[in-house]
């Protein structure tokens, strides 16, 4: 386990949320409410995936969003605009996320067949647990944060949910870790491990993208490969087809963006057809 400044002080914090959380609800009690929530739409890939976010702020650029901004309208564009999952941020400090934001996502997007996923800094399976009772299909792990104890222990809470879960890479050394940690335990067909690559300097918070390049190599097999951090237009998405990566995770552009559910097609069409490419000239 390594970590940044920045993800130590995310962890802390979520620590502390874990604490006061149990002291309101015991662990047994959200297991059963977590249990009886309906099942989520199952995540569903294809040739080319982008999992869109829903961010009203990052520690990087500020606000993302203005006043009127209408959450349900967004979510609705990403997923007209062929989303295979949203990724809702739940950290209340520096993204001002909540698991409120969570559930309003699950309840809009179930009727498009859409899971969404909690995008935090998980460090108890407890957090698992309030992921499913908000009716996520999925969760995301900050591997470099954590030990391979605590990541199997997220990762099992997950299987029992039934739900997918992204384990996120920032080194080597974390992709090698996925590579081990994805042998442990059943495969669940219904709730995948996709293995992502975040290119954000969690120092600096800026984004390198030739990381992905150099990270291409060490990728796990038989794994879906997701880039995530950077992505802003067609020509990136085309190079990251090239390097083996099968889907995205975009969040500030379309944030930005007048038309955020074309962005989103248009990103899926560009990955897609250099896939197609690809298979014409092997």
């Amino acid at each position: 386990m390594t970590g940044s400044s920045f993800l130590n002080r995310m962890a802390r914090a979520s620590r502390e949320r874990v604490r006061l959380a149990r002291a309101q609800e015991s662990e047994a009690a959200l297991q059963t409410r977590a249990m009886a929530t309906a099942d989520p739409p199952i995540l569903q890939l294809g040739e080319f995936d982008l999992i869109a976010e829903l961010k009203l702020r990052s520690p990087a650029a500020g606000s993302l969003v203005d006043p009127h901004f209408d959450r349900h309208s967004q979510l609705d564009a990403y997923a007209n605009g062929g989303a295979a999952a949203i990724s809702v941020l739940t950290e209340p400090d520096e993204f001002k996320g909540s698991l409120a934001h969570l559930q309003e996502a699950a309840a809009v997007l179930a009727p498009h067949g859409i899971p969404v996923m909690r995008k935090d800094f998980l460090i108890d399976a407890y957090q698992v647990l309030e992921a499913k009772a908000a009716g996520a299909g999925g969760i995301l792990v900050i591997v470099t944060m954590l030990t391979d104890t605590e990541v199997q222990a997220l990762l099992a809470c997950a299987r029992e949910c039934g739900l997918f879960v992204l384990l996120e890479a920032f080194t080597a050394e974390d992709l090698a870790r996925i590579a081990a940690l994805a042998g442990v335990g059943p495969a669940a067909a219904d709730a995948p491990l996709l293995c992502g690559v975040n290119c954000r300097d969690l120092k600096s918070l800026a984004v390198n993208f030739d990381r992905f390049a150099a990270l291409a190599a060490y990728l796990p097999e038989g794994l879906t490969a997701v880039a995530e951090s950077g992505v802003q237009g067609v020509d990136q998405i085309r190079a990251l087809v090239l390097l083996g990566y099968r889907a995205v995770l975009v969040g500030s552009i379309l944030m930005q963006s007048a038309e955020p559910g074309q962005a989103v097609a248009r990103l899926i069409a560009a990955g897609t057809e250099r896939r197609a490419e690809m298979r014409a000239c092997s």
